[in-house]
């Protein structure tokens, strides 16, 4: 698979109902009742990562590719959350990670004061062999626009109070 990152922002009801779904149905439903209808109806409430949600993860925490918010609260963009579907113990399909509107609201409130000379050095300092890709300052590049781009989501996302899962395919 291609591994592209995507942000939604739902709606309270919305994330009540993809919760509900067995586990192992909920990859299945998102792509049904989320992706789909997303594209289609709800544009301002979706932002793509492309690729760049591997290394923004690691930018953004200590380096690593791990679930879980033991990088606060900057781990929440990507992988920090509630962890609805897959894991380095269970599914290796897909990705599904649920953030609060709390943790959206400081999602949106620190984000954008991120230093590109900050990221910059941290990106610099990802173990390139775990990340798997040679690091390059177009690499870098590609990382911060797509962050960069995300911004005006989370603002969006944050005003109106939504949960943001991030759904990544492998």
């Amino acid at each position: 698979m291609s591994c592209l990152g995507v942000l939604f922002a739902l709606t309270e009801k919305e994330a009540a109902q993809l919760k509900a779904v067995p586990r192992n149905g909920r990859f299945n439903y998102m792509y049904e009742n989320i992706e789909d209808i997303y594209f289609d109806k709800y544009p301002e409430f979706k932002q793509e990562l492309d690729k760049s949600w591997d290394a923004m993860h690691r930018m953004l925490t200590d380096g690593t590719l791990l679930y879980g918010d033991e990088c606060q609260p900057l781990c929440n963009v990507i992988l920090g959350g509630e962890v609805l579907y897959g894991s380095e113990w269970e599914e290796d399909d897909g990705i599904l990670v649920l953030k609060t509107p709390d943790q959206v609201s400081e999602i949106a409130k620190l984000l954008p004061h991120q230093d590109k000379e900050e990221c910059r050095h941290a990106y610099g300092s990802i173990n390139e062999e775990d990340y798997g890709f040679p690091l390059s300052e177009e690499d870098f590049a590609y990382t911060w626009e797509w962050m960069q781009g995300s911004l005006e989501f989370w603002q969006r996302a944050a005003s109106q109070k939504r949960y943001v899962l991030f759904t990544a395919d492998q």
